[in-house]
């Protein structure tokens, strides 16, 4: 069984690391690089960094940040927010990403994930799905959500667990999948919805949105099948720390890696 994964997301604004609840609401968080280099010695699997308000402001990721990160790493690294073209891509996996995460470019252009996956692999290539629950999508006795783009601004009338499954086709490597209803409200993951993505494709999820306990992380990998679990605030500002969450998991039979 591979090891699950624990994530720090970086949501980025002018090389400040934000936060806020469902999406708004933001607050300063700290330095972008600090931080990146404090989860990295602290062992987290992964880090993704969103420069959240490119796509919105219409402007680029700043890949002179990305490559300042890089350097203070040495774990794998998905940076997203702002990317338009193949050529974006090329220039952020240059100046060392390892993963690249598009979410609106995606959404308008689905065909983008086949050349990204052609040009570069899928294993660049993650798929953001933000998301929202919309009765309009219900299915009988299921709830159904619709998917969101520009940080979570415009709703775009797409299913969600429909638009996963042609991601998926289309060359994805990973789905990125955020619940705006849990964003920052650390009431606990989008289990149900994890779950029912998770079963529905086969590439991997990393469940986002709503980490507020130790339990909550063990709830989404155990009920809701994820392959990694994303989180922000609670790293942060310390109410809960890499090390003591991984030897928490691992004493609840979750395979996990811990600490070198």
């Amino acid at each position: 069984m591979l090891a699950k994964r624990i994530i720090p997301c970086l949501d980025v604004r002018d090389g400040r690391t934000v936060k806020g609840v469902n999406f708004i609401n933001l607050r300063d968080a700290g330095d972008a690089v600090e931080l990146a280099s404090l989860y990295a010695r602290q062992g987290a699997d992964e880090l993704t960094f969103l420069d959240i308000t490119a796509t919105i402001e219409n402007r680029g990721t700043f890949t002179e940040l990305v490559r300042r990160i890089a350097d203070v790493i040495d774990i794998p690294f998905t940076v997203g927010g702002g990317i338009r073209s193949v050529r974006d891509v090329g220039a952020l996996l240059e100046a060392g990403a390892d993963k690249i995460s598009i979410n609106s470019m995606a959404v308008n252009d689905p065909s983008i994930l086949d050349t990204l996956a052609r040009e570069f692999g899928s294993q660049c290539v993650v798929c953001a799905i933000d998301v929202r629950s919309n009765s309009a999508f219900d299915q009988g006795l299921l709830q159904g959500w619709e998917v969101y783009v520009a940080g979570g601004r415009i709703p775009t009338g797409r299913e969600a667990l429909a638009w996963a499954v042609e991601a998926e086709q289309r060359g994805a490597g990973e789905i990125l999948l955020t619940s705006m209803d849990h964003d920052g409200t650390k009431g606990g993951f989008a289990v149900e919805l994890t779950r029912r993505f998770s079963e529905s494709v086969g590439i991997p999820i990393i469940a986002s949105g709503g980490a507020g306990t130790m339990e909550h992380f063990t709830q989404v990998f155990e009920e809701g099948g994820a392959d990694a679990a994303l989180a922000a605030s609670i790293f942060h500002f310390h109410e809960i720390d890499i090390p003591e969450l991984k030897i928490f998991l691992a004493n609840r039979g979750i395979s996990i890696r811990l600490n070198r």
